[in-house]
């Protein structure tokens, strides 16, 4: 079946021509690639970058995929030849996305709910110090979890 057919390839392409729009976007979030940041449930509000606005290293940021949208961090901003190329990885993983275009980004999440709290996001990179707190607790984890299989032996 064809997607722009599907209740799913609709919603989507709402989504992104809301975003194209100026308007503010409200999704639930799935999955722990963003844990403890964002937690699976939470509601994530994207918000579109303004006219001149730029995306920095440690935004949250979201981006267009085929299959929907990535909410990832931002961690660094690469430049080749005259196209710039943006880097993002879920707080939770260990290996980078794909490097998405400026015209893959659909905005920033500027605002998280999650059992009735609310944390609105600052722009320009406030979340590096969580960011690498996460990312060393990840290796940390894997670190003692490849241990315990070596001694399990």
């Amino acid at each position: 079946m064809n997607e722009e057919l599907t209740g799913t390839g609709i919603l989507k392409e709402i989504g992104f021509t809301l975003l194209s729009e100026g308007k503010i976007l409200k999704i639930r979030a799935e999955g722990y690639s963003m844990y403890p940041a964002i937690k699976p449930g939470s509601v994530i509000h994207i918000r579109p970058y303004q006219p001149g606005e730029l995306p920095e290293p440690g935004e949250i940021i979201a981006w267009k995929r085929e299959s929907g949208l990535v909410v990832h961090r931002l961690v660094r901003i690469i430049s080749e030849g005259n196209e710039t190329l943006y880097i993002t990885r879920g707080d939770g993983t260990l290996g980078e996305d794909p490097p998405v275009s400026a015209g893959q980004i659909a905005g920033r999440v500027g605002q998280i709910e999650y059992r009735g709290r609310n944390r609105i996001l600052k722009s320009g990179g406030t979340g590096k110090p969580h960011y690498a707190w996460n990312r060393f607790r990840v290796v940390l984890l894997l670190k003692l979890k490849k241990i315990r299989h070596l001694i399990a032996r």
